[in-house]
Formats: C-alpha cells, structure tokens, sequence
C-alpha cells in the first residue's frame, strides 16, 4: 500500500468532506485517520486525513483524482507521500541537551526523520555529528558575515532538500529575511514557557521570582522575535526547595522533549497554520 497525508484549508460550506472523500474512494483509498476543525471566527475549515491506496497509485495520481473538488472549493492543500523520509537540518551551539535528544529518538525509530546537517556558530558539537555520520557546518556569526552565513543555509537547504530546520538553541537571532524566507519551515525551542522571563539566564530570573512552575516553548520562527505561532509547550513543578541548577536541569529536560514533539507533529503534517495561532491534531 502507498500512504499519503492530506491537509486542507478552505471557506467552509457543505459538502466539502463527501467531495474528497468520494474521491479517494473511487481510487481505492482507505482512510485511516481523519480531523476536522471548523474556525467560527473566519469560517475556515481545516482538515487531515491519512490515507492508504493501492500500490500502484502514486502522488501524481492522487492530486489529479483531488483536482476537482480543490478547484470546487478553491481548497489551499498539501499532499505528503509517506514513503519518503523527512529531512531536517539542525541549528545548535553549545548546549547540546536538544540535539542529543532528537538524534536519540531517531536512533530508536520515533523519530521519523534524516539528519542532512548540523550547522553551528561554535566547534563543540562537531564530535557528536561525526560520531552520527552527520555532516558537521561550523560557520561562526559575527555582524559583519551574518547575511553571507544565512545565504549558505539557504543554499544549504535547497541542495539537501530539507523539510525543516531545527534550531535545538541555537543562540543567534535569524534575520527577518531568513526568518521570512523560511516561514513556516523552521522551528525554536525558546527556554521559557512563553511570554515570561525572556533573554539571558531565564531559569535563574524564574528562581529569583520563586516561580512554581518553569516550561518550555516550541514555535515556529518568524520576524517577530519569539512569538511565531505556538507548535507545543510543557511545564513542570518547582519548589522553594530547588536551587537555581535544578531549575535550569529540570528545563533542558522540558526543552528536549518539547522540541522533539515538535518536530514529530510538524513532520506529520499535523500542525496546519490559521494566521498567528496553529491547529495541532495530535493523535
């Protein structure tokens, strides 16, 4: 069987379920998950359906058998083939609690995805993409080369052919210009369950607040400087008891999990964005 991901967008008014469905049908698709989500506020409909067809129908067939009811509701769709691994490019400078964790979750099958690259602004990590078989990029970031070392990302994302790239805290601020370019296909782990406690040593301002609880945020990049739409988040209990250290612990440990749930639900088409704010139809 071929599987396919099917995420749509469009004005909502009848008919528009039993339009793609019949379709799939008639090809001899079976549906093996399927989410709705109808905004109110904007009369949006957004759907994802997972489907299985036969082996012999491919990509090229199913978005012809769809043409119809996309040009009849003037449908916004993407159409991913399963058989195809993801790529992604991960961003990282010398914390390494993020990156470790997404490459242990791949190592164990979780994680469907293919590390391209590893790009960094320091040398620390060079030795963990080496062990992986990963090739390692060390293009350190000063103001005077930013824009040619955001330039070779871009080409670097192109000939890779990535789907993604993953900034697992990664401590330079993409220009509005890349963060434009990109939009929608890159991801930050922020160390703070967003808005609070933003900039340098969040976990030590959150112990000097004597906050009861710290998170984490992953959210899509974008010019605005940590407020792109919300992927996930977590947070965790803390106590009078706790010192500074166990905050910033018990928070990488917030990171690498949210930053790796992130990064699953986007590779599997279940995140759909509704302008500012996402639809995550989780399973």
């Amino acid at each position: 069987m071929a599987e396919f991901v099917l995420t749509l967008s469009c004005d909502d008014r009848p008919g528009i379920v039993a339009a793609v469905t019949t379709e799939l049908a008639r090809i001899g698709a079976n549906i093996v998950e399927s989410n709705q989500f109808w905004d109110r506020q904007t009369n949006r409909f957004f759907m994802r359906i997972a489907f299985a067809a036969p082996a012999s129908i491919n990509r090229d067939e199913v978005e012809r058998t769809l043409k119809s009811p996309v040009e009849r509701f003037s449908m916004k769709t993407a159409l991913v083939s399963n058989a195809r691994t993801p790529k992604i490019i991960i961003m990282v400078s010398k914390f390494d609690h993020a990156l470790l964790h997404l490459l242990y979750q791949i190592r164990v099958g979780w994680l469907n995805a293919e590390v391209v690259a590893v790009v960094s602004n320091h040398e620390d990590n060079q030795k963990t993409a080496e062990l992986e078989g990963i090739p390692f990029h060390y293009w350190p970031v000063t103001k005077a080369n930013k824009a040619d070392q955001e330039e070779k990302l871009l080409v670097l994302v192109r000939d890779t052919e990535a789907d993604l790239v993953v900034l697992a805290r990664y401590m330079q601020v993409l220009s509005d210009k890349l963060s434009t370019r990109l939009f929608g296909k890159v991801i930050n782990i922020h160390h703070s369950f967003l808005p609070s406690f933003k900039g340098a040593k969040p976990y030590h301002q959150a112990y000097e607040r004597g906050v009861k609880l710290i998170g984490a945020t992953a959210h899509y990049v974008t010019p605005d400087l940590d407020e792109g739409p919300i992927v996930e988040q977590e947070t965790e209990r803390v106590t009078h008891a706790m010192t500074a250290e166990d905050f910033v612990a018990t928070g990488r440990d917030i990171e690498s999990r949210v930053l790796a749930r992130a990064v699953k639900l986007h590779l599997e088409s279940r995140v759909m964005l509704n302008g500012h704010r996402t639809l995550v139809f989780a399973k």
